[in-house]
């Protein structure tokens, strides 16, 4: 009996820490823009990798922080720009923008360098550019878990680490959160060759699996590869999207085409298996219209914000994700609800947008776009 008591004493601890310590969100933390400045720390060095062509590259973030923050422990965000694997860069436009807009809510966020182009031009050339990028998403993510059991220079909490991207950088983070199986990758594409899964990118031993996925028009090859138990998601997709499909289709205009299952595939793949999600459909919207016109950048981020701040508590699913895997409940709280008109706000200042009249009435201390309603 007293063996037993003993083993009791020494796993009742490890239950107690089994579920991450919530963060404090009250004050309108991640909420609101409660810091009026942002400090940027440019060209942060978290990874060592090879090219395609086998030489080697230094990857670099740019991570911004709200300024004159004294919290020990804050929930980061890593995001990821679009490009198709060929262009664009860690400091362009959307990036710098969303990585702003989060660190004046309170949350670190950092854009990330990732290994670019891909030979021959073909689908298992961007395949296993898919591949090498998720790796140095993967890669970042352990650089800051390890910053945050050693230095903790950047004091972010290792239990709240988001992934998120456009375009190529949803695919990177999709990947990043559902790919965790090395059969899932075809064959063909050489997972060994190009160092698995994790890559080679440093700082192993370190968990490179979210908290929760931000994909903004990307993709996954495999809607299956959500299973139950997986991270939630947030998705933001145009519904004419004509190069990356809403739902299931063909990618790759120039090369051999290729299956995918877009956002709203994914999204009723997650309802199936019960992982929590939140659909934003830009209706009638083509592939990242969000970097062309910034009244989108509104519609997107305060649904995204309103995804997130949810997942920083005990680790209940929160309003906006309760009311997503209960549609028949939402049917039943809209069918009550008058209409109402929709303004949104103008990109760049303090009034965040309201997201169109698919939302649900919340308690007071919430705001009105904490419901995106059912995900189709």
């Amino acid at each position: 009996m007293r063996l037993l008591f003993l083993l009791f004493l020494i796993w009742l601890p490890l239950v107690a820490t089994a579920q991450p310590a919530p963060i404090d969100t009250t004050g309108g933390r991640y909420h609101r823009p409660v810091f009026g400045k942002v400090q940027v720390r440019h060209n942060v060095e978290f990874a060592r990798v090879n090219t395609l062509l086998g030489l080697s590259q230094t990857l670099y973030a740019d991570v911004y922080e709200p300024a004159g923050d004294t919290v020990r422990r804050r929930p980061l965000v890593v995001l990821a720009h679009e490009g198709g694997f060929l262009t664009g860069t860690r400091d362009d436009a959307l990036m710098t923008e969303l990585c702003t807009r989060l660190a004046r809510l309170g949350y670190v966020a950092a854009t990330i360098d990732y290994r670019l182009y891909f030979f021959p031009f073909d689908s298992v050339g961007i395949g296993r550019a898919a591949i090498r990028a998720t790796q140095d998403m993967r890669a970042a993510v352990r650089f800051f878990r390890h910053d945050a059991a050693t230095a903790r220079r950047f004091r972010v909490h290792p239990q709240y680490v988001f992934v998120g991207g456009s375009s190529a950088g949803g695919f990177m983070a999709l990947q990043t959160g559902y790919l965790n199986k090395a059969s899932e990758v075809p064959a063909y594409l050489g997972l060994a060759e190009l160092g698995g899964l994790e890559g080679t990118g440093g700082h192993q031993g370190y968990s490179s699996r979210p908290r929760g996925v931000l994909n903004l028009c990307g993709a996954l090859a495999q809607a299956r590869w959500l299973e139950p138990g997986d991270v939630p998601l947030f998705s933001a997709h145009g519904t004419r999207d004509g190069l990356v499909p809403f739902g299931r289709g063909e990618i790759g205009a120039q090369l051999p085409a290729q299956m995918v299952a877009g956002s709203g595939a994914l999204s009723r793949r997650a309802t199936a298996v019960g992982v929590p999600n939140v659909l934003r459909r830009l209706r009638g919207a083509g592939h990242v219209p969000y970097s062309f016109e910034p009244t989108y950048i509104d519609s997107v981020f305060a649904p995204m914000r309103d995804f997130l701040r949810p997942l920083l508590g005990s680790g209940a699913p929160g309003p906006l994700l309760a009311q997503a895997l209960n549609p028949r409940r939402v049917a039943q709280i809209m069918a009550a609800l008058p209409p109402r008109p929709v303004r949104l706000a103008v990109a760049g200042t303090d009034a965040w947008a309201i997201v169109p009249p698919q939302t649900l009435p919340l308690s007071a201390d919430t705001s009105a776009t904490e419901a995106a309603g059912p995900a189709e």
